[in-house]
């Protein structure tokens, strides 16, 4: 059956790829690359990002290439909202935010999807690794290249508008077949670090926007051995730039333990400090191919993107999902997600909101 497809063409190797792919199946397909900056040379620039004004141009040769109609949609004001003032709060209020995450959760497979809908387009599609089997989302087999943590937060209703054509295919793969087609991106090294950050200083980036707020560093007794300018600039399990005055007694690294926002305080110590084996995280989605289970559920979880894998026993308790791993974790930091796998196949999802 023909589909009216909906392709979201960021300008890199793997969208274009998905739009073809889609395009020589018979669906009649449309490319569209978002505009998420009002000011394009404000986000990276070149290959390093994903929001330039090069990038849409890639997109549009793309496009062209594979013979589909293009057009470019002004996602800025809302990316703006949900994902750049959302990763400020979330770093002002003591958690680390994914901004990638999020952009697909709230712009790709909510701002968009809900768009195309709206327009008549059965589905949309993008260049993720990830499968999708029946609506049930899985790993790709490149598993530098698994996506499906980022697309964990996603409800099974987006996913059944959703399509993913590069599921089985590795990244090599991917660029070997846009080399084929002629696709100029090709050999376009792949986006990486946040792409609203233009320089790549996430500490910068937010000093701009909170303002400077002295603080003390602590050690696990409460003693001050250090200061910074604004405890967001710290996400648990940080080791470099910490700033501290003396070295700990045992001459060993130290770690951030823990961020409070309220005092302004960051809290630093071994490693063996941060090993963790208890999660509490909120707001779950059950996206996968059973329902909510009303029993403690044995499986594995990632913590963060192309983060290990832990086994673990997951229970729902009121509107909270407790996590208890097979193994401690380390470094497992509040506002990162917590998705669930059964084998490959993803379960559900939720978001950190403590560890210990």
């Amino acid at each position: 059956m023909s589909l009216r497809v909906l392709a979201a063409m960021s300008g890199g190797v793997d969208s274009a790829v998905a739009a073809a792919r889609v395009a020589e199946a018979g669906h009649d397909v449309t490319g569209v690359h978002l505009a998420l900056s009002a000011n394009p040379q404000s986000y990276r620039t070149g290959a390093r990002g994903c929001c330039t004004i090069e990038d849409s141009r890639d997109a549009r040769r793309a496009a062209d290439v594979i013979g589909i109609p293009f057009y470019i949609w002004d996602m800025a004001e809302r990316f703006h909202r949900d994902v750049v003032e959302d990763f400020v709060s979330e770093y002002a209020a003591g958690r680390t935010p994914n901004p990638c995450l999020r952009c697909n959760e709230k712009i790709k497979f909510a701002a968009v999807l809900d768009r195309a809908l709206a327009l008549g387009f059965d589905a949309v599609v993008t260049g993720h690794h990830a499968r999708l089997v029946d609506g049930v989302l899985s790993r790709s087999p490149d598993e530098g290249k698994d996506q499906s943590y980022v697309l964990g937060v996603l409800t099974r209703e987006q996913l059944r508008h959703a399509l993913f054509p590069l599921g089985d295919s590795t990244k090599a793969q991917v660029r070997e077949e846009a080399a084929r087609r002629g696709l100029m991106v090709a050999d376009k090294p792949d986006s990486h670090d946040i792409c609203f950050i233009a320089d790549g200083d996430t500490r910068g980036f937010l000093a701009d926007r909170l303002g400077t707020e002295p603080g003390p560093i602590v050690d696990e007794s409460g003693e001050v051995v250090g200061s910074h300018e604004g405890a967001y600039g710290f996400t648990v399990g940080q080791r470099k730039g910490l700033r501290i005055a003396r070295p700990a007694p045992d001459g060993r690294p130290r770690y951030v333990l823990s961020i409070e926002p309220v005092s302004n305080t960051v809290t630093v110590g071994p490693r063996s400090s941060l090993q963790v084996t208890s999660i509490v995280a909120t707001r779950p989605i059950w996206n996968g191919p059973v329902d909510e289970p009303r029993e403690p559920l044995a499986c594995t979880v990632q913590l963060r993107a192309h983060g290990e894998v832990y086994g673990c026993r997951a229970q729902v308790s009121g509107d909270e999902l407790h996590i208890t791993l097979d193994a401690p974790a380390t470094g497992v930091a509040a506002g990162q997600a917590a998705v669930l796998y059964a084998g490959d196949t993803v379960i559900g999802s939720a978001t950190i909101a403590a560890a210990s």
